[in-house]
């Protein structure tokens, strides 16, 4: 019998409101009759960031999603992570998420990069031995810069030293699904192949994950299966190759 999904997605979509605070004039009702744009959107700024999406991942899958900016793919991960909820449809996520997505969220600017991974760790279920057994492994894989400010206050540190010390917790939590939204686009060199390796082996283990990229390289290097989206529709659910090719030919029009 096959394994249930670890992720399911049926007729998934989210509203968003731009201009929230907007008012209408009374002659923008004469001029865009119903309080409608040229556009034909409702002129209150709603509009459907992703609509109609529905997909299944099994257990151990590798997923890149693809197309151009705008199209709902960042919007996609948080529906999968939990940080938003649905207007219409549903999400399932049968397993704990490792989101690697805004990797300095969550840090407290006036806690000290000790204090700050413990914080993280404990939000996102580690306990506290846990963290002291593996602390010193996390600082370290964190790099040189890290670790001498490690008992400084984390306002002090440069945006890269917090990405790297947000990867390297992130990367440590046992959790099933990884999302990752361009994550390796930042940071030196050095960095980068710490991550290439990292997400090397948690795939070895059997993790599933969900990545979110422009670079081509790594979705054909760590994806066998692509979803391309074009104004937050799905419109190819196939190999990785037949997504960049759809995300192409759009790019070419």
């Amino acid at each position: 019998m096959a394994a249930d999904p670890i992720i399911e997605a049926d007729e998934l979509g989210i509203r968003f409101v731009r201009n929230r605070r907007r008012q209408l004039r009374l002659r923008e009702f004469f001029i865009r009759p119903g309080g409608r744009g040229t556009d034909g959107r409702p002129a209150d700024g709603r509009f459907w960031p992703l609509r109609d999406v529905s997909f299944r991942v099994a257990p151990g899958e590798t997923l890149g999603v693809v197309g151009r900016n705008g199209t709902g793919k960042s919007t996609l991960l948080r529906l999968i992570a939990g940080v938003l909820i649905p207007d219409e449809g549903s999400i399932r996520v049968r397993g704990d998420v490792a989101p690697l997505l805004e990797l300095s969220a969550g840090f407290s600017n006036d806690l000290t990069g000790r204090e700050n991974l413990y914080l993280v760790g404990g939000l996102h279920g580690l306990s506290a031995r846990y963290l002291r057994k593996h602390f010193h492994e996390i600082v370290s894989f964190a790099g040189e810069q890290v670790e001498r400010a490690i008992d400084t206050a984390v306002r002090h540190y440069s945006s890269g030293m917090k990405v790297r010390l947000g990867f390297a917790i992130i990367s440590h939590l046992p959790h099933p699904i990884l999302l990752m939204d361009e994550v390796t686009a930042v940071g030196d060199a050095e960095f980068r192949e710490k991550c290439y390796a990292t997400i090397e082996r948690l795939l070895r283990e059997g993790r599933t994950l969900v990545l979110v990229s422009h670079n081509e390289k790594d979705l054909t290097r760590f994806c066998r299966r692509g979803l391309y989206l074009d104004a937050g529709r799905l419109t190819v659910d196939g190999t990785i190759a037949e997504a960049l090719d759809a995300y192409h030919a759009a790019v070419a029009r």
